[in-house]
């Protein structure tokens, strides 16, 4: 036996061996908690093809960077209203499937899959209605990056190559359809940037106009989160919750407003760490590796180990 494994010898597993692992793993008793079923056996999201979407998105609020390169003015109004199009058929169908994945979840046998369809059809077309407001908040936040790092050479650089704007991009999309009350769809699509950037951040959290993560690797923004305007972070800094409320059951309230509210101007350096609804105000800078579980005063300077500036008092949070 090796690493409490007991083995048999032989290149192939025994008729026997096989019939104890299916048996096992096909108890009820087993599966309960991890085995879904959607209903009426409808088929789970595709993550393909919400990336294929997303990825469509992209090459519409960033035309020219994404997909087809070889995008001229005179000719944008056909490719970006062809790309909507398809883009409304996909989109569609995967929020129909979130909806009946959720369905499957709550035991809803009596509800009904046409509303599922119809519903989906007019979230999709009030998610396709923000599209210009998405793209002037993702150019102000391109432009943010580009005043906020030296290094840039042009606002195209950041949008093509800066994990910022790819993970703000994502969440944005999510954000939009995380307020229309799609279900799991909004998640799915932070996921991707948060595997590809290393980018934490939930759909609901509100995030302002113009805001850059320089770096961004390890940066995890929870759900709650209030961003204002012109707020810049930096990598490994967490806006994260400080403690959950426990329901009679013993189980974490959700939805209470939990994770810290930045207000405008704000800098937050790397690692540092900021737990709870508190407030960090406005044109505050907190450095590198603070831990902070109380609110910080507006125009507060705070550094590792003391409080600068302001007179300010509160501490640590320690």
């Amino acid at each position: 036996m090796k690493c409490g494994i007991p083995m048999n010898g032989s290149d192939r597993l025994r008729e026997d061996e096989i019939h104890t692992i299916v048996s096992d793993l096909c108890n009820p008793e087993s599966y309960r908690t991890v085995y879904h079923r959607s209903f009426h056996d409808f088929l789970m999201p595709s993550v393909d093809s919400l990336r294929d979407t997303v990825n469509l998105l992209k090459s519409v609020l960033f035309p020219g960077y994404f997909i087809d390169s070889d995008i001229r003015p005179e000719t944008m109004k056909y490719h970006i209203g062809s790309t909507i199009d398809r883009v409304y058929i996909q989109l569609a169908e995967q929020i129909k499937r979130g909806y009946c994945f959720t369905c499957a979840d709550s035991g809803d046998t009596e509800h009904v899959c046409e509303e599922c369809e119809r519903r989906s059809k007019e979230v999709a077309s009030k998610f396709l209605l923000t599209l210009p407001r998405l793209r002037r908040l993702l150019t102000l936040d391109a432009q943010a990056a580009f005043r906020g790092d030296p290094a840039a050479r042009g606002v195209g650089e950041t949008i093509f190559c800066y994990p910022s704007i790819r993970a703000l991009a994502h969440h944005r999309i999510a954000h939009e359809l995380y307020c229309l009350e799609v279900p799991l769809i909004p998640r799915i699509i932070s996921e991707m940037a948060h595997s590809e950037t290393g980018i934490d951040i939930h759909p609901g959290a509100r995030i302002g106009e113009s805001f850059f993560i320089d770096h961004g690797t390890g940066t995890v923004i929870g759900e709650t989160a209030i961003i204002g305007n012109n707020v810049r972070i930096y990598q490994g800094v967490t806006l994260g919750a400080k403690s959950f409320p426990l329901d009679p059951s013993g189980n974490p309230v959700k939805g209470i407003p939990r994770h810290p509210i930045v207000e405008d101007d704000v800098i937050i350096y790397s690692g540092a760490t900021i737990l709870g609804r508190v407030t960090i105000g406005r044109g505050a800078e907190v450095g590198g590796n603070v831990w902070l579980t109380r609110d910080v005063p507006a125009g507060t300077r705070i550094v590792q180990g003391k409080a600068e500036e302001n007179d300010f008092t509160g501490g640590l949070g320690i």
